[in-house]
């Protein structure tokens, strides 16, 4: 990717250190795979940080010996050899570290081993996420690249997506494209859902055929140097009496470009969701648009902010999420169209740029 520079890295650290500051606790423990690269570069799979007001250790296991040389600077690198509730006792001692932050995703058995140890620990809310929720400009160039693999792959396999064709197969072509154009990693299983197994949002590609006057909901994402993207169309199978069909297109793109124009720094991301879940509703289908209007993506395609209607955090400049309208009818089928948006100071810049006008094969 572009370089995330050691500075980056650097600046990162202190911005811990200075909520462990607030939140007066001596350690920081860093469990969190994700988090872990955020920080470092770290691409491993196997690691954690250790974090005290003026010393900063990495651990990982003898696999990543060589590999977190090369990943991890300026970071003491200790390579686990025992038990890993022992390894962090001793930094505690070594460090002088009595009240032990943790992330609060780390299992209860885990805290307890913790606790056991006779630390005094306590969890953190979230906050490295809330720290990568702003992207710098490395990052976003990233995600361009994670967006143009996706939909080079996408207009590769299009032609195949016609009469005839399973869903399963079109989601294993377009898996197949995605994985040629440069993604190490495919961020989450494709949804191919058509006809009235789309009025499923989340729906699993199976073995049904495209029919005629089907609506045909692609869900997919690229991924570029461990960030991801996250896209969605909906296309139609030409046949007739689609009237409907095209009604309810029309519908979710009007819902989706109305919650594009709303972002601007400072509003509420419920704000946002509103403007899609208005539209929607004033068109009579409020109903049958149930989940989120959008989500954070970054080095993991759900992630902070969360585009709700039970969401009043602001947003910022520079954060990346999704804008995903839905409607979704049962025994009909389902439309949702969701573009990739960066949060500038004049307004949301669009970084998917496939076709959103109704096509129909």
């Amino acid at each position: 990717m572009e370089n995330i520079s050691d500075m980056v890295h650097a600046s990162r650290l202190a911005l811990i250190r200075e909520t462990m500051k607030k939140k007066k606790i001596d350690g920081f423990l860093v469990t969190d795979i994700t988090n872990i690269r955020y920080l470092t570069g770290f691409s491993g799979s196997s690691g954690f940080l250790f974090i005290t007001g003026k010393e900063h250790f990495f651990t990982t296991d003898f696999r990543y010996k060589d590999q977190s040389k090369q990943e991890v600077k300026g970071w003491d690198i200790v390579i686990e050899r025992g038990d890993r509730i022992d390894i962090i006792q001793n930094l505690c001692k070594k460090t002088g570290t009595k009240n032990l932050g943790f992330e609060s995703s780390v299992t209860y058995i885990f805290y307890r081993q913790l606790s056991q140890k006779g630390l005094q620990v306590t969890a953190a809310d979230h906050f490295i996420e809330r720290l990568r929720t702003i992207k710098n400009d490395a990052e976003i160039n990233t995600i361009r690249k994670a967006v143009k693999r996706a939909e080079e792959a996408f207009l590769d396999v299009k032609p195949f997506i016609r009469e005839g064709a399973r869903e399963r197969a079109i989601a294993l072509r377009l898996e197949e494209r995605l994985r040629k154009k440069g993604c190490r990693n495919v961020p989450f299983e494709i949804i191919v859902a058509s006809g009235s197994h789309a009025a499923l949002p989340h729906a699993w590609p199976t073995e049904k055929k495209l029919q005629k006057g089907d609506l045909v909901i692609i869900d997919w994402g690229g991924e570029a140097d461990g960030y991801c993207s996250d896209m969605t169309r909906t296309l139609l199978i030409r046949g007739q009496n689609i009237s409907k069909q095209k009604e309810l297109y029309q519908i979710v793109l009007g819902a989706n470009r109305k919650a594009i124009s709303s972002v601007i720094p400072g509003i509420a991301s419920k704000q946002i969701d509103i403007a899609a879940r208005t539209f929607i509703k004033n068109a009579g289908y409020s109903e049958m648009f149930g989940h989120g209007t959008g989500h954070g993506v970054g080095l993991q395609v759900h992630e902070l902010p969360r585009i709700s209607w039970n969401k009043s955090a602001p947003v910022r400049e520079n954060m990346v999420f999704t804008i995903e309208p839905g409607i979704y009818v049962p025994g009909l089928g389902g439309v949702r169209i969701e573009d990739m948006v960066v949060v500038r100071k004049k307004g949301g810049e669009v970084l998917t740029s496939l076709r959103k006008e109704l096509e129909i094969l």
